[in-house]
């Protein structure tokens, strides 16, 4: 697991006399739930891959912290203004909050908009304007739309954004002295960043809160098909060399060292001749070759030599 804090709640009782503090403790549940720890540890892991395909620049996620504290003090614990997006988790019948730092989302915005070889400027708090509300709604449903497959383990969940709050406070995600969970990522990208906050009221986690209160000893969680995606999104930048071998034919040495200027050469090759591409020296498929009214050589696929070699190496021993 990435390094972080884990802390157990401190402090957030509302004022007033002994017998009520006690009573306002009695109905708090603070019972740790290692396998929603789990869930949050990949997917920081994921999100990582998926803010470099959509910032194209290599990026990073890390879980700092894992927080189980009142619902009031988690969105009270978050700067201001930040903003927030309120989402609705389904079919949970709950509602999480996500907050922005200013940091990242700016930061973002100035990748987007080309701006990726200046240093970030330094954040003047004010209000949000609606092209920057706009944009953070839909950053906010990337984050959101990357941790539902991280839940599928549990059951599944869709979380839709309902609308966006300037101040973490603002956010009525359940009453301020329920228990909740806060989950603090660290999101940076060569040199730029900023934090992303989840407060989730236990009152959203209420249908699945048996299976996430299970202890969790490691390994792979069922299910999981989001490593999958993850490793798919991180080659997708990859670099492969593809070379197009038109014909190969066997020559002696004494014929080729009498070649002389001017001779031609009979290569065997005719119009219907395809040729055999290979991507670092694996054959992968046959293509007839032609040319686009651009003038540029294209190639068109007409067997695929990879099969062949599955089929190949799929066949019982004789």
């Amino acid at each position: 697991m990435n390094q972080r804090t884990l802390r157990e709640p401190e402090g957030g009782l509302p004022d007033g006399s002994i017998e009520e503090q006690i009573i306002q403790m009695a109905s708090l549940s603070y019972e740790r739930l290692p396998l929603l720890e789990a869930i949050f540890d990949r997917f920081a892991l994921a999100l990582g891959s998926a803010f470099k395909s959509y910032t194209t620049m290599p990026s990073e996620a890390v879980l700092t912290s894992f927080d189980y504290l009142l619902c009031g003090a988690a969105l009270e614990g978050i700067g201001a203004p930040t903003l927030t997006a309120v989402a609705r988790a389904e079919p949970w019948d709950g509602r999480i909050g996500l907050a922005m730092s200013p940091e990242l989302l700016f930061s973002v915005l100035e990748v987007m908009l080309g701006g990726r070889s200046g240093d970030s400027r330094p954040w003047t708090p004010r209000s949000f304007t609606a092209i920057e509300r706009r944009f953070g709604q839909r950053l906010a449903e990337l984050v959101l739309g990357e941790l539902e497959p991280a839940f599928e383990p549990v059951g599944g969940v869709r979380f839709r954004v309902d609308h966006l709050e300037s101040a973490p406070t603002n956010a009525v995600l359940a009453p301020p002295h329920a228990a909740a969970v806060r989950i603090t990522l660290k999101v940076s990208f060569e040199g730029r960043g900023g934090t992303l906050d989840f407060v989730i009221p236990d009152s959203a986690l209420d249908t699945v809160r048996p299976m996430l209160s299970q202890s969790f000893p490691g390994g792979e969680l069922a299910g999981d098909s989001g490593w999958r995606e993850a490793v798919g999104r991180s080659i997708e930048g990859s670099e492969a060399r593809i070379t197009a071998v038109l014909h190969e034919m066997r020559i002696g040495l004494r014929t080729v060292l009498d070649w002389a200027p001017g001779d031609v050469i009979d290569l065997g090759v005719d119009m219907d001749h395809e040729a055999t591409v290979s991507c670092n020296g694996q054959a992968m498929f046959r293509a007839a070759m032609g040319r686009r009214k651009n003038g540029a050589v294209a190639l068109r696929v007409t067997d695929d030599l990879g099969e062949r070699k599955e089929e190949r190496a799929g066949d019982p021993a004789d």
